[in-house]
């Protein structure tokens, strides 16, 4: 049903995209949906959290904690922070633009989620901020809020879309510009 959601949802838009269009193309009625869901609101949300996973059998959230945990090498932390937004971004970034336009289009409940994705978003940042920070990782005198700003600032989905969508980028060659943004910014070199 997510799957099927996510297709239509993205070529046909929010507001376009009606739950009986959903539950037929699924093979689902739309009291499931409303069951399972909420409506198109809780839907998106449900798509967009499982795009936050990734695509490898351990969430992307838990790998990149790993990471951050066992890394010795900052630049090679980079490296793999790069590589983590090449991965996610492309599941993760068009929803949270269906979720933006949807809520600048003035869905009051897109509107919410958007607050709250963000907020969600910004303190994972917050989150591994810390943790490179109490490993000793980056450049000294950097403070958790820079750095969670700069993290912020990498894995936006407006990122994504003016790279990816807009010019064309591969999602590899974002990862490898946001590698060398983390790099100039958090290590100081």
């Amino acid at each position: 049903m997510l799957r099927t959601a996510r297709g239509l949802l993205l070529s046909q838009g929010f507001g376009a995209t009606t739950i009986a269009q959903i539950a037929g193309a699924a093979g689902v009625s739309a009291e499931s949906v409303y069951k399972n869901f909420g409506g198109k609101p809780g839907l998106v949300r449900a798509i967009y959290e499982e795009s936050l996973l990734g695509s490898g059998e351990v969430p992307a959230e838990e790998r990149s904690d790993a990471a951050q945990r066992a890394a010795e090498d900052p630049r090679a932390l980079m490296a793999q922070l790069g590589r983590f937004v090449a991965e996610v971004s492309p599941l993760g970034s068009p929803v949270q633009l269906l979720i933006r336009d949807a809520a600048a289009g003035g869905d009051s409940a897109m509107a919410a989620l958007l607050r709250e994705v963000d907020d969600a978003r910004y303190a994972r940042m917050l989150h591994n901020a810390r943790q490179v920070i109490a490993r000793g990782l980056l450049a000294p005198g950097l403070g958790e809020v820079q750095v969670a700003d700069v993290f912020f600032a990498v894995t936006s989905a407006e990122l994504y879309e003016t790279l990816v969508l807009k010019r064309g980028w591969t999602p590899e060659r974002l990862g490898r510009f946001v590698e060398a943004t983390l790099v100039a910014n958090l290590l100081g070199t």
